[in-house]
């Protein structure tokens, strides 16, 4: 049972071996669920053809009996069903790139999607092992693709503190939007860790390790940090560097486009803001780079702790050129800095500064 890759025609290729690549936009916007094929892909390596029907995932470590579990073991258990935002902890480099130059692939805004994510609970999985659960233990996993050197060289490998592996809506999950995972997505099983950065929820899982550490993988021990602004490539310190988890407010404009034509008058603008398991309470759009600002209407998708928020607006546009913005408040009454050079890192992680474009109006 081998299932098929399957990659949109419009994604934005940002590298093709590994293959990284997201959604324009507008097509990530046209549905509150985002569909397989328009889920941004994040690749360490090559995307491994796995046979679902023979593939197994042990778990061992600090546990009362080490298990083997095949695909089919893990779908009996008790399923559930987590509606969440998976995205990149690089989503928005461009941003930061513009500022200075920063490592990694020049995402844009679409390095994001929301879908309903199918699976035992991990808590589940761990418990019919009879693991500790004490404070200060963590869970690894070691999974199925083979880095490239740049990202370390060896099986991808990261792990959770194990208080996020027990919370109940993290997942080992087998489907998305109600259909097997597709091979880029992680086929036939992941992990799903709801509002934390997509580094968390690794893809192609192959082995679960309950331990009294964070994984010693690369991508765990010495990549994804957030770094001081005066940290360069050449000055790096893992001492200095903040292990990146929940992600932070976001907001972003799907449309119009960069560079657009419009005509001059009202003009409908709307995006998505997302703010981890806080509720997003308020959008705000400009015209005039965020001199002035007109409040945006919050669609209503049915309540989801981890979903994101659709949003939409209209701005009076009088002939010329105009800075679009848009920024997000979210229920503790936080909202986003003004300018990516704010959050500047040279890794060009958490990118979240008030999205901008400029547009000409005639």
């Amino acid at each position: 049972m081998l299932n098929p890759f399957r990659k949109h025609p419009e994604l934005i290729v940002h590298g093709a071996h590994p293959l990284n690549a997201e959604p324009p936009l507008p097509k990530l916007r046209a549905s509150y669920l985002t569909p397989q094929d328009l889920l941004y892909v994040r690749s360490h390596g090559d995307v491994p053809k796995l046979d679902g029907a023979a593939h197994r995932v042990g778990v061992d470590g600090r546990v009362a009996r080490e298990l083997s579990l095949s695909v089919a073991d893990v779908q009996a258990m008790q399923s559930r069903t987590v509606r969440a935002v998976m995205q990149c902890a690089g989503i928005r480099r461009a941003d930061l790139r513009a500022v200075r130059p920063v490592k990694g692939d020049p995402w844009a805004a679409g390095a994001i999607g929301c879908a309903d994510w199918t699976g035992a609970p991990l808590g589940a999985v761990l418990e019919a092992a009879g693991a500790e659960a004490g404070e200060g233990l963590h869970v690894a996993f070691m999974c199925a693709d083979t880095c490239q050197p740049s990202d370390g060289g060896a099986p991808y490998g990261v792990s959770l503190p194990m208080s996020k592996a027990l919370h109940p809506d993290t997942l080992v999950a087998y489907a998305m939007n109600g259909e097997p995972l597709a091979s880029e997505h992680g086929f036939p099983l992941r992990i799903v860790a709801p509002g934390w950065a997509g580094v968390r929820s690794p893809k192609w899982l192959s082995a679960i390790t309950v331990q009294d550490r964070p994984s010693g993988a690369h991508q765990q021990a010495a990549d994804y940090k957030l770094f001081p602004p005066d940290m360069r490539p050449d000055t790096e310190d893992l001492s200095r560097g903040i292990t990146i988890e929940a992600m932070p407010l976001n907001c972003a404009v799907t449309a119009p486009a960069p560079g657009a034509g419009l005509k001059a008058g009202g003009v409908d603008v709307e995006g998505y803001a997302v703010a981890s398991d806080r509720a997003v309470v308020r959008v705000d759009v400009s015209a005039d780079g965020g001199r002035t600002w007109t409040q945006a209407t919050l669609e209503d998708h049915g309540a989801s702790r981890w979903g994101w928020t659709f949003w939409h607006g209209t701005l009076d546009l009088p002939p010329g050129e105009h800075e679009i913005c848009a920024r997000a408040w979210d229920a503790a009454g936080q909202t986003q800095p003004a300018l990516p050079d704010d959050t500047w890192n040279f890794k060009g992680y958490l990118s979240a500064a008030w999205h901008r474009l400029r547009v000409t109006a005639a």
